[in-house]
């Protein structure tokens, strides 16, 4: 450890504390010794650091299993890799991988007895779990496509991984106030979801000695959360040799003058809004002297990060795949059907994007229709066009320890009613995830949906849902806005399918729903909810 510690004299919270004791990546130095043990005998205030190893106790947390969230940085993987990740869901995780919606993938059911022996099998392939969770910087996101998409500026792929390198088992940078999130693209469509991101990079391009240089405009304090807030510009621009050092000098900021009193607000962002971006840049500057002023930006639209359907790539030729996984959620067996394509008609490779989907790139033009009447496809979409192909979701109540109340057991059933109702040209994005903490991105979808604690008729607990509309990350973004009423499991579908047929017999020619939502404003989709609630109570009269 290089840095000094500024801020143990000062008020802290007890995380804090603890870290100031022992660094969160000495878990993988005590874990041969604590699986000499039952479960049982580990302290709960120890918990914490088993998340700087990409794991939470799961729920129920007297048993000893986890959840386990592997690092993949821009979300590629080699066909080895993808092997492995197969074995581990049908070895130890009951059969299941989660896609992630940062171009991961997660397990549950995790063993803890057998951490020592998976933690060494993840790394015989070239694969951590390091720093996928906990007070550290997380994977890192790119473009989905990266060095095969035709809308983007230049490759970020080296770019992704000089950054991941230079955070991965730093431990200067590993006693962070809270998670810190970066993001890299230079796809003109905003497919590195920027605005939701602590630190995110942008495709630009800047004059500097008559020369037009491609690079990134930056932005800054994103995230979501019970709080979300979206990411703003500085007046910065760098290219992409410069990436890096530009990333570690922001850490090192936030790792010096981030707030750690309360763990609620003590994200980049609350730094931002508490400092301001000049602030902030002036201090950046001073780390990084020389850096340009922002160059012209290149973004003139946005794609969620979603990289779905059969479409040509920048290689003459060739075309990638992307698979729709509904709700994320895909059993080991067909995760490695996929993988034994790609070994037989692609390349070495299998990429993820932002939406919990799959990606299968380099499949040669002459090979597509064998591809496509391939078995697994008769379970998969290669033409995603169903409200359920562009929904995500989160762990919720299933195993995690902050949900209200259930999703992914739901969602499929949920979305394939809506579907069985409605067509729509243009895509419209639900998402459900089980408390406010926007793991599914509920912010930034069409139509969001919260899990929140309830009443039944009858005054007991149950689990009930809210409703939000009107996400997006176009023009800088703008989050959902949330909808009173609190419906349960069983009034959802009908709820939606109020919203849904509203904007199918109302909207415009090529109108989609955020630009719906824009012309109409939330107390159109207020009235909407308070009717279907006002006629419930009528019928139960």
């Amino acid at each position: 450890m290089s840095y000094k510690v500024t801020w143990a004299d000062q008020r802290i919270n007890k995380n804090e504390k603890a870290k100031l004791k022992e660094d969160g990546l000495d878990v993988f130095k005590d874990l041969p010794e604590l699986v000499k043990h039952p479960f049982s005998e580990i302290d709960k205030s120890y918990y914490m650091y088993f998340k700087f190893a990409g794991l939470t106790v799961q729920k129920p947390q007297d048993k000893g299993y986890f959840m386990m969230r592997i690092k993949i940085p821009g979300g590629r993987i080699n066909l080895k890799q993808a092997d492995h990740i197969a074995w581990i869901a049908k070895t130890y995780g009951r059969g299941i991988v989660d896609l992630t919606t940062r171009q991961a993938v997660q397990y549950h059911w995790i063993p803890f007895e057998k951490l020592p022996d998976i933690f060494d099998g993840i790394a015989s392939v070239g694969l951590t779990t390091a720093g996928a969770e906990g007070d550290i910087t997380r994977n890192v996101v790119d473009n989905p496509l990266s060095g095969i998409d035709a809308n983007e500026l230049f490759d970020t792929r080296q770019t992704v991984l000089d950054v991941y390198k230079r955070f991965q088992g730093n431990r200067d940078y590993s006693n962070l106030p809270r998670k810190f999130k970066i993001s890299i693209n230079s796809n003109i469509y905003n497919a590195g979801n920027a605005e939701i991101n602590d630190l995110a990079f942008t495709p630009a391009i800047k004059e500097i000695n008559g020369q037009s240089v491609q690079g990134f405009n930056v932005k800054i304090g994103g995230g979501l959360g019970m709080l979300p807030y979206l990411g703003l510009a500085m007046n910065i621009f760098v290219t992409p040799g410069q990436v890096a050092d530009v990333a570690e000098a922001v850490v090192a900021l936030y790792r010096d003058n981030g707030p750690r009193r309360s763990r609620s607000k003590s994200r980049l962002k609350f730094l931002i809004q508490d400092w301001g971006v000049q602030k902030f840049e002036n201090a950046l500057r001073e780390k990084v002297p020389g850096l340009q002023t922002a160059g012209n930006s290149k973004i003139v639209g946005w794609s969620n990060g979603t990289a779905l359907g059969i479409h040509p790539q920048r290689q003459k030729g060739y075309y990638y795949i992307g698979v729709s996984i509904p709700a994320g959620r895909i059993s080991g067996d067909d995760f490695q059907a996929f993988v034994d394509l790609a070994k037989r008609y692609g390349k070495d490779e299998l990429r993820f994007d932002h939406g919990q989907n799959l990606i299968i790139p380099y499949i040669a033009e002459k090979d597509l229709e064998t591809v496509k009447s391939a078995d697994i496809f008769n379970r998969f979409s290669t033409t995603p066009h169903q409200l359920l192909d562009f929904g995500t979701t989160c762990t919720g109540a299933e195993y995690c320890n902050l949900a209200n109340a259930h999703t992914k057991e739901i969602f499929k059933p949920l979305l394939n009613n809506l579907d069985q109702r409605f067509t729509f040209e243009k895509p419209v994005t639900i998402t459900l995830t089980g408390c406010g903490n926007n793991c599914a991105h509920r912010s930034i979808a069409d139509i969001g949906i919260e899990g929140v604690k309830a009443r039944t008729q009858t005054g007991d607990h149950a689990e009930g849902y809210v409703l939000s509309v009107g996400g997006s990350l176009l023009n800088g973004g703008h989050f959902t806005e949330a909808l009173k009423g609190k419906l349960s499991k069983d009034q959802l579908a009908d709820a939606l399918a109020v919203i849904l047929k509203d904007y199918q017999d109302q909207k415009k020619l090529e109108e989609t729903f955020y630009d719906y939502f824009s012309r109409q404003g939330r107390f159109h989709f207020q009235e909407l909810v308070d009717q279907y609630l006002s006629q419930l109570q009528e019928a139960l009269k």
